[in-house]
């Protein structure tokens, strides 16, 4: 009778209550037929994804004590409503409620999320005719290896930003100042020194770390993995590879659920995903420890979308090409990505993306 009660309430409520169980079909309720809404590519019924969202955030800390929870998202259920995604490490998670203040909860196995700086294996990405990897003609392209000269570790160049002065190289903090420990001026390769067997030659410099965000490994909330270095328009260009989605657009766009998107990187070139979680807060596993972030997107493809190695790279929109998010971890089978917001990103280093 208890859970018949809550269901008409639910219903009362235009909710339809879902609970996705690691081993168990998901039940569906539907409510009646009401005026919809598009989000991205999906039309949703009229639930406001703010107070989704708003309960999502307030509820992320006790969900995040649970043990075995990594993360949270606002995303969509298997009925295509707004839900409440928690994030866990392995499957079979006790103590997760099926609803939050009449929100649904879906529970989705990730495995560990983890920053993709250092690639597991050198050499070319199979059956590709450009080599992401490889050294490029000076101006380099985006989306291919770079580095700091501090490691031997390789990323992936985001893109061109300028200030309407300077040009330079956007990629994240764990790539150009390596987790908080590079020096401002430390010089920045392409390609970065895993992809020339960890020796640094001078022809490869294309710039000097000037700026990152501080990453905090003291459970304070992150919001940004994120680093410039200055370069120029000789050695940087503002395109990908002739096998990528070409030149970003200078205009940004908001991440929003069922969105399709893309992205060009070191290890993995060109894939493409759909974002299916906004505002997540995500635990992420890094060598210097572990880091909580706030406010990211999640991305996801039936196929590996990211690699380690491409942690830099640009998330755009899939055809458009507009600006989303930096990506910047993954879990261990590339099939989920997390993102930064693009607009924090470069809000924080007063840039604007150099593209079309």
């Amino acid at each position: 009778m208890k859970k018949t009660f809550l269901v008409l309430i639910a219903l009362a409520l235009s909710f339809g209550l879902v609970w996705f169980g690691c081993d168990m079909e998901p039940s569906r309720v539907s409510g009646p037929d009401t005026e919809t809404q598009q989000v991205g590519k999906i039309a949703l019924p009229p639930v406001a994804l703010e107070r989704v969202m708003a309960i999502q955030n307030q509820h992320t800390p006790k969900l995040l004590e649970i043990p075995g929870v990594i993360g949270t998202a606002t995303g969509l259920g298997p009925d295509d409503t707004p839900a409440i995604l928690v994030l866990t490490k392995a499957p079979g998670v006790a103590g997760i409620p099926e609803s939050i203040d009449g929100v649904p909860v879906v529970v989705q196995v990730t495995g560990e999320i983890i920053a993709l700086a250092k690639p597991e294996n050198p050499g070319k990405p199979p059956k590709e005719t450009i080599d992401p990897t490889a050294r490029f003609a000076r101006p380099v392209p985006i989306g291919v290896s770079t580095g700091n000269e501090g490691e031997c570790s390789a990323g992936t160049i985001g893109c061109r930003v300028t200030d309407g002065t300077a040009v330079y190289a956007l990629s994240n903090n764990h790539v150009y100042a390596l987790e908080n420990r590079a020096s401002i001026g430390s010089r920045i390769l392409q390609p970065g020194l895993y992809d020339t067997g960890c020796r640094l030659d001078e022809n490869n410099v294309i710039g000097a770390l000037s700026g990152f965000e501080i990453i905090k490994f003291d459970g304070t909330p992150n919001t940004i993995d994120a680093a410039i270095a200055l370069s120029s328009t000789g050695n940087l260009g503002k395109a990908t590879p002739s096998n990528g989605y070409g030149t970003p657009k200078s205009t940004l766009v908001q991440a929003s659920l069922g969105q399709n998107v893309q992205k060009y990187g070191r290890s993995s070139s060109l894939t493409k995903g759909t974002v299916t979680g906004i505002e997540a807060t995500v635990r992420v596993t890094y060598s210097s420890g572990t880091a909580l972030f706030s406010g990211q997107i999640i991305v996801e493809a039936a196929k590996p979308f990211i690699k380690a190695g491409d942690s830099g790279s640009l998330l755009v929109t899939d055809p458009s090409r507009e600006p989303v998010g930096l990506l910047f971890a993954g879990n261990v089978n590339g099939k989920l990505a997390v993102a930064n917001d693009i607009n924090l990103v470069l809000a924080r280093f007063g840039v604007s993306i150099d593209g079309e």
